[in-house]
């Protein structure tokens, strides 16, 4: 009797152990497999033009020598606000690449108290939801990679607490392409 109780033990902690085990693996493939889906046959970007939050508008095609890294996002989704504070940090602390927070669907002074909240930058807006069709935005948040030569080289949707890591990644693979 005392036997089975022990065997019983060990193989309900044996379960526990693979069930971390799976949890673990889960979180890895989420945070450094997952997100670094690169285009190996790259698609030229769109000619897109988004409307400014301040100043000029942003045109994609004026930013062509640059790696630029379009975030898209609105106000009312909460792994937004988790991911953009990483995004914009990134964004500080590499002047060599074009980060540029793209707010979908919203109006302009719901992103502008949003932008102004949370010390958001460059922000542009797509009012009219035209991303969701050129950049096949799925939800949010969504980061879309253009490399130099203005190609689609990398996309990756939801919140990532490792997207620093991911941008540069990117940034670095992509910069010389």
């Amino acid at each position: 009797m005392l036997l089975n109780k022990i065997r019983l033990r060990v193989a309900g902690g044996r379960f526990f152990d693979l069930l971390a085990v799976l949890a673990i693996a889960f979180v890895a493939y989420r945070l450094f497999i997952a997100p670094r889906i690169f285009n190996p046959h790259p698609l030229p970007a769109p000619h897109v033009v988004y409307e400014s939050l301040s100043g000029p508008p942003f045109v994609l095609t004026q930013h062509r020598g640059r790696v630029v890294f379009l975030d898209f996002w609105a106000s009312w989704c909460e792994p937004c606000k988790l991911s953009l504070p990483l995004v914009e940090t990134y964004a500080r602390a590499h002047p060599d690449v074009d980060v540029i927070p793209v707010d979908v669907g919203e109006p302009r002074e719901v992103v502008a108290a949003f932008a102004a909240s949370h010390r958001l930058s460059h922000v542009a807006l797509d009012s009219a939801m035209r991303s969701q069709a050129f950049f096949q935005l799925d939800g949010f948040p969504t980061m879309v990679v253009i490399d130099p030569h203005g190609r689609i080289r990398a996309s990756w949707q939801g919140y990532n607490p490792a997207v620093e890591l991911n941008m540069a990644t990117a940034a670095q693979t992509f910069a010389h392409s």
